[in-house]
Parts: structure tokens; sequence; C-alpha cells
């Protein structure tokens, strides 16, 4: 017997509808984000600009091998894109040298970027930290009176460090060196630390950086989640634990999307229901990996933390948000799958999630609230 060709194609579609979940998002999370259509990538690597690098003296072809990684916010009635460049300086990842590039775009699709980075490893006090390997990954907020705040990961091949780094125009940047380089007495200033997000709240439309319980408060790291209060944003202590260790609020689950790594994200927002961070849950290549997802391959998730209790996680998505599925997603120099979230902006009552696309460019997905959609679809167990 012989079926038609139009019953045929319905049973191969519901076939693979039943492999997959609807990713119904809970009341207290963030989304679905949509990938604009069309206009991914919005930054990809450039081989035809130049800059004269201080710390090479030469002329560097600066974003020619992979621009990903990026920051983002609101400068009057546009959109600011901070993203990690990195030249062909040497092989692998983390093997050149990183710097920090400019877009802007007034509808958060369409950029147009400037010629040279604006913040990159300079002859000045953060040689120490940032030579070789330059300033990778930043995280940017804004404060109410308008002084925009980078986190970035200062990279000298040796130990990462959270610096810290300040400006009126998003161009000019003021750095201010390792954000726990005073705290008690400097104990952390050789701990590993990248990966902050700083909490913010939309306030008359504008999302700016506020206090919890008195003080600035920041979610980093990426093996765990942690904390670390700040009064005047430059100056970073972390929480600690009974011990005088440093304090985890979440680590990573074995059997689920973040089975190897909990990496903070974009900068984290209170909402009604809490404070809610986006991070990047990254699979576990062994036998603790979900798999449903490739090893190794990084997907974005949700934690939603109390209130009053910054440090203690009262939700937490079991399955991605958004995962690796377009092929700028999975090619590249992280071949495993990659969506790195590290800007969140709202803006003309959107929200615009700007991630990196395996370790090679920049890519966008949107939410509006007042269309919400599921997220991207799960793989059945």
């Amino acid at each position: 017997m012989k079926f038609p060709r139009i019953a045929f194609v319905a049973i191969l579609l519901l076939l693979a509808a039943s492999s997959v979940a609807q990713n119904t998002l809970p009341d207290w999370a963030l989304g679905g984000f949509v990938r604009v259509r069309g206009k991914n990538p919005v930054i990809s690597p450039n081989n035809n600009t130049y800059f004269w690098c201080p710390m090479q003296k030469d002329s560097i072809a600066w974003e020619s091998n992979d621009t990903f990684n990026p920051a983002a916010t609101v400068m009057k009635k546009d959109i600011v894109v901070l993203y990690r460049a990195e030249d062909k300086s040497g092989q692998g990842i983390g093997r050149r040298t990183s710097r920090i590039g400019y877009a802007v775009s007034r509808n958060g699709t369409d950029f147009t970027r400037r010629p040279t980075p604006v913040l990159y490893p300079d002859a000045d006090s953060q040689q120490a930290f940032e030579f070789p390997g330059g300033c990778e990954d930043p995280r940017v907020a804004v404060t109410s009176d308008g002084l925009y705040v980078m986190l970035y990961t200062q990279w000298n091949r040796k130990v990462a460090r959270l610096g810290v780094a300040t400006s009126r125009d998003l161009i000019h940047w003021e750095k201010h060196g390792p954000a726990f380089e005073h705290a008690y007495d400097g104990k952390f200033l050789e701990h590993w630390s990248k990966s902050a997000s700083i909490v913010t709240q939309v306030r008359q439309g504008k999302q700016v950086i506020t206090k919890v319980n008195g003080k600035y408060f920041m979610y980093w790291g990426e093996n765990g989640v942690y904390g670390a209060t700040s009064d005047n944003l430059l100056d970073w202590a972390p929480v600690l634990d009974d011990t005088g260790g440093i304090k985890p609020f979440i680590k990573p689950r074995t059997g689920y999307f973040d089975s190897d790594l909990t990496e903070c994200g974009p900068p984290a927002v209170i909402t009604d229901k809490g404070i809610l961070l986006l991070y990047n849950g990254k699979n576990n290549g062994g036998s603790r990996r979900d798999t449903r997802f490739n090893a190794n391959a990084y997907c974005a998730g949700q934690v939603l933390f109390d209130k009053e209790d910054p440090t203690k996680p009262i939700a937490r998505l079991d399955v991605p948000f958004l995962r690796p599925m377009e092929a700028f997603e999975k090619s590249g120099q992280y071949k495993d799958g990659t969506v790195f979230i590290e800007g969140l902006v709202y803006h003309r009552k959107k929200w615009y999630l700007y991630y990196g696309c395996a370790d090679s460019r920049v890519a966008v997905a949107v939410f509006d609230p007042k269309h919400p959609v599921a997220g991207d679809p799960v793989p059945a167990k």
C-alpha cells in the first residue's frame, strides 16, 4: 500500500514533534526569546580594521579572528554592544589577545562599528593583569545618573581576574583594577575570578543598577555562582561562608544541561518575583552530562533568588531557555555548540539578549512581553 505524499510528510512531522518537548517557561522566568531571522549573526570578524597595539608595538587586525561574548546597554535612544574581539596572534581559545570593540544600533539588529577597540591591554597600571591575554568577556550596566560600569576579565594567561572600568560615554574608559584587590587585605587577589552580573532594576522604562539591602550586589563565577557586595561599584568583597571561603549559591548539577559549569551571564534583574539571574550552563563531557544535549555545549539557564536574601536560590530552570540550534551557533572555534549570554537590555518595552556564538560571532534574540512565546524546544528524555 502506498501512502500519499502529504500523508507521509505529516507522519514525519508527527514523529519529529514527539521527539521534542515544548519548553514552557514558568511565570518567574524571562522569555521566551526569539532569534531575529535574517539578521543573525549581527557582528562577525573583520579583517580590514587595524589598530596600533601598544603591547605588540605593531598595527594589528584586532578583530580578524573572532568577535563574540558581548555586553550590551542603552545610550540615549541606541543600543550599544561591547564585544570581545580576538586577533590572530596565537592559536587556540585563550591564546590570542582580546580587546573590547564598540558597535551601536538604533533598532538592535543593524550595527555600526568603531574601527578601533575601546578597551584593550595598554601601557598602563594594569599591564601585569592584562598582558598578553588582554580584556575579555565584558558585562556592563549603568547607574541612574549615567555612569557605566564594566566588569570584564583581565587575562594574563596565568590567572583570570575580574577587572572594573567606568565610563560616561562607553568609548573612553577608566580602568580601576581588579575588583577584589582590596577585599579582606587582598586575600582573593590571586583567586581565579570572572563573569560578573551586577543587580539591576527597570525604573521608568530604564534598566539601572540598584542596591540590595543597602549595598550594590553582583553575582559572579563560572564553576559555581557566587556573590560580592560593594559600597562604590569599584571595590568588591566576595560573600563568604562560615569557614571564610567563598560561598557558592548554586553549583553544577549531574544529569542537567549545566552539569559542568554555571557561569554568570548578563546583569541580574529585580522583578516582582525576586532577583533573576540568567546564566550559562556548560554540559559535562562525561558521565555527568545531560544526554539530550551535546557534550560540552553551552546553553542558557535562569535562576531566581530571594529579594531579601540574594544568596538564596528559590527557583531554577531544569532545561535551557536558549540552546545551540543554528549553524552559526555550532560552527566556529567552539564546535560543540555555544550560546553564551552576556548582554541583556530593556529597550522600547522589549528585552534584547546578546550572546556569543561558538566563540566566534555575536547574535541577538528578542523577548516581547506583549507577545510571549515558548523557549527553545527541548529533546524529550
